[in-house]
């Protein structure tokens, strides 16, 4: 089943985003901050809040990462 179907396939996919895009921002900034708008203003959005909301997506990884280790 495709990622856009099923609903935690979907969660991962983007909580996976936030974090790579936050990851790629911390080495090398420049690369996202051109792009604050316009399609890829998406990942300079995500970027933003996996810095802002860290404590919460850290908890959002560790519960995704039970979920898909001891669930399903």
């Amino acid at each position: 089943q495709s990622a856009i179907f099923n609903f935690q396939s979907l969660l991962t996919v983007i909580l996976l985003l936030i974090c790579t895009c936050a990851y790629i921002r911390s080495l090398a900034p420049s690369l996202l901050d051109k792009n604050k708008s316009g399609l890829l203003g998406i990942f300079w959005k995500c970027a933003r809040i996996g810095e802002r909301k860290s404590p919460y997506v850290a908890v959002c990884c560790v519960v995704m990462a039970f979920s898909i280790l001891f669930i399903q």
